[in-house]
């Protein structure tokens, strides 16, 4: 008898191991998504960098909404940025609904390879934004590319960076 407690309390344990990791492992495959630029993903950058290369390269920006009704837009299409000069770009979204609502922005990065290299410094998303019936909001965005993307062999011929940007309604938002 004493067996069999032993190996109920080892296979629960494993059972409540494995509840445990499922839970976690959104938010810590999203952050090493973050931190090694993993899959695309845009890492964040606490300053810009000291070196600012002769190099352009033309930033484009693409802007996408699901589930809610929402106007969605970049304020320029691309911009040109030296490679280690911060950009800044400015997003706009109108609620065309008649009560407010709230939504989170994901991002993303085509070519994938480009995820390591652009870096944000300040960015609306992964943080609710509620906007209001009617309310027009902008939203900034500064970022850069890092020049160590002249030193990868992937990126070093790279002409072109496209930052993707998609709304999607928050948890409470999409129930409604």
């Amino acid at each position: 008898m004493n067996r069999n407690l032993r190996l109920g309390l080892i296979c629960g344990a494993v059972a409540m191991g494995m509840v445990g990791a499922a839970f976690a492992a959104v938010p810590l495959y999203q952050l090493f998504c973050q931190v090694t630029g993993f899959d695309g993903t845009v890492r964040r950058a606490e300053a810009a960098p000291t070196q600012v290369l002769d190099r352009e390269i033309v930033v484009r920006f693409d802007t996408n909404v699901r589930g809610l009704p929402w106007d969605f837009d970049a304020e320029q299409v691309a911009q040109r940025v030296r490679v280690g000069a911060t950009g800044l770009a400015y997003f706009t979204v109108t609620n065309t609904s008649d009560r407010p609502m709230a939504g989170r922005a994901v991002y993303n990065v085509v070519p994938e390879s480009a995820g390591p290299y652009f870096q944000k410094l300040e960015c609306f998303c992964f943080t609710t934004q509620t906007v209001q019936p009617g309310q027009t909001v902008r939203f900034p965005v500064a970022y850069f590319v890092a020049p160590e993307l002249n030193e990868d062999v992937n990126t070093r011929r790279m002409r072109e960076i496209t930052l993707s940007y998609t709304f999607f309604a928050t948890e409470d938002q999409a129930d409604s």
